[in-house]
């Protein structure tokens, strides 16, 4: 038997597993309830995939998790966090967090100061870092916060002075005392990058749970395997890494299920969109990988510039209840969520739901006890199902990026609300297994390293610049676990950037590879 892979991914209604083999086949499938502490979603769905495996070819496991984005989301078991930025006197105007919602702010921001530091895009020195500055405020922090987060102006262009802040306040607090950086975390743009690298740090309590629940669900069930976390660009870190830079998982879930979908369906340019039991999210698949949003990305209320893949939701999955109201039909946006299984009507529950609904209009079936349905009007069907069709299309026309049409993959355990046949749309598809694609994602997923910075192209010469991004990326990517002899770039791209001198131009580089093999 070859070497075996599990993929999981925790959904806001399912946790789903697969086992896959190294061929890319499913030998195993499962959804389990996603639970109010998401560790037990996972421990049950690992229990019930494995069973009847040999477990000594599994050696990898892969996890996609809701957990960091709801933490941010729900304003819960978030650390408070120093934040210090070295950039004075050129950013003195706005302080760290002056953007951020209230009740964010007072939870995770604690001491911050601005000190002098910095670079010029080019990576030439602003101002030198005020050590002692970094010192004294490493002190002012000490057994206040737990974490401080570090950014410095251009610091994708030169992080020296980041390092060395990082290697001042572990002299001054320890060698354990944890610090995120700002150029690991986001790309250029200080007060984003920042707000990216603030939350990150806040995150670490979060990610340190989450990883050693997943490790010991599975050193409880026998296996003892490396064990990686999903990005939100669909690949992998690993889980040492997620611990140190949990936000950029908070995306995931989404950007896994195109990737499987992706592989499912075997094509590499497509609509995809994943319900599940609360929301619709719909990308696009460009040569396989999710483009990414070219915008600045709210998480929580806060702007960020992360990689996050572009990405369109909306309130509609299997659990959205439905309404009869004078002059019409009313879909959600509230939701049952994961309670589906036991509130809508063919669950024996009382609440109508899209799945009710998908139900009785012979969308769904072999879910429940279409019985109990008997009883819904086929007006409110008709009102519910046309909505669904609308809001689908909507999405589908939104999120295409010219006018040729592309083929639609459906997949999540909602997808039965998917129509056969959407104006604008090639064709529906949905692949086997397109219910646990999530999880397929997971277990399929590659390393990957990115760089993003500004070159002189003057100076150096184009090709020189660009043989330097695709350097840099390929040994990140090798870091996060590619095989350093399969590592491939995925993506360049240059941004001129005419208003500075030297021929400034932004490269953005991404190489991925497979894990290598031990």
């Amino acid at each position: 038997m070859s070497r075996l892979r599990i993929g999981i991914d925790v959904g806001g209604t399912n946790t789903d597993a697969v086992v896959v083999d190294q061929d890319g086949n499913v030998l195993a499938s499962t959804k389990a309830v996603t639970t109010p502490d998401p560790s037990d979603g996972i421990a049950a769905a690992l229990k019930a995939v494995i069973e009847g495996i040999d477990k000594s070819h599994i050696k990898q496991a892969m996890l996609g998790t809701t957990h960091p984005a709801n933490a941010i989301i729900q304003r819960k078991d978030l650390q408070q966090v120093g934040v210090l930025r070295l950039a004075a006197p050129s950013s003195l105007a706005i302080r760290p967090g002056a953007a951020w919602p209230k009740d964010l702010h007072a939870t995770v921001i604690g001491p911050s100061a601005i000190i002098k530091g910095g670079y010029e895009y080019d990576g030439s020195e602003i101002s030198p870092l005020d050590e002692q500055a970094v010192r004294d405020f490493a002190q002012k922090c000490k057994g206040v916060v737990n974490a401080i987060a570090v950014s410095c102006a251009f610091a994708p262009a030169n992080y020296e002075q980041e390092l060395r802040a990082g290697t001042i306040i572990a002299e001054e607090l320890g060698e354990d005392y944890a610090v995120s950086l700002s150029h690991q975390v986001g790309a250029i743009g200080l007060l984003e990058r920042e707000n990216a690298t603030i939350l990150n740090a806040s995150l670490f309590g979060v990610a340190k749970r989450v990883v050693d629940g997943f490790q010991g669900a599975l050193l409880s069930h026998g296996l003892k395997v490396d064990s990686y976390l999903t990005q939100n660009d669909g690949t992998l870190m690993t889980a040492e890494e997620a611990i140190r830079l949990p936000i950029l998982t908070v995306g995931s879930g989404p950007t896994n299920s195109m990737r499987g979908a992706c592989a499912l369906a075997k094509l590499s340019d497509a609509l995809v969109i994943d319900v599940g039991g609360t929301s619709a999210d719909v990308g696009i698949l460009i040569d396989g990988f999710p483009r990414e949003s070219s915008a600045a990305v709210e998480v929580g209320g806060v702007r960020t510039n992360f990689r996050m893949p572009d990405l369109i939701s909306i309130g509609l999955g299997g659990g959205t209840i439905v309404r009869d109201e004078d002059g019409g039909v009313r879909v959600g946006p509230d939701s049952v969520g994961y309670r589906v299984v036991t509130e809508a009507l063919i669950t024996g529950g009382s609440t109508l739901t899209l799945s009710d609904i998908s139900t009785k209009g012979d969308r769904l079936t072999g879910f429940g006890d279409a019985s109990k349905v008997a009883g819904v009007k086929d007006a409110t069907v008709a009102g519910a199902l046309a909505w669904v069709d609308e809001q689908i299309q909507i999405l589908c026309d939104r999120m295409k990026a010219s006018r040729t049409s592309l083929p639609l993959i459906a997949v999540g355990g909602g997808s039965h609300l998917v129509p056969d046949d959407i104006p604008g749309v090639a064709g529906v598809i949905r692949p086997a297994h397109h219910s646990v694609a999530n999880a397929f994602g997971a277990a399929i997923a590659e390393a990957s390293g990115a760089v993003d910075r500004v070159y002189r192209y003057e100076a150096e010469g184009r090709d020189a610049c660009l043989d330097d991004a695709k350097r840099l990326a390929t040994e990140a990517a090798i870091r996060a676990g590619a095989d350093a002899d399969q590592v491939r770039i995925t993506s360049v791209v240059e941004v001129p950037m005419s208003y500075l001198p030297g021929q400034g131009c932004r490269v953005q580089v991404k190489a991925a590879g497979p894990l290598a093999t031990h």
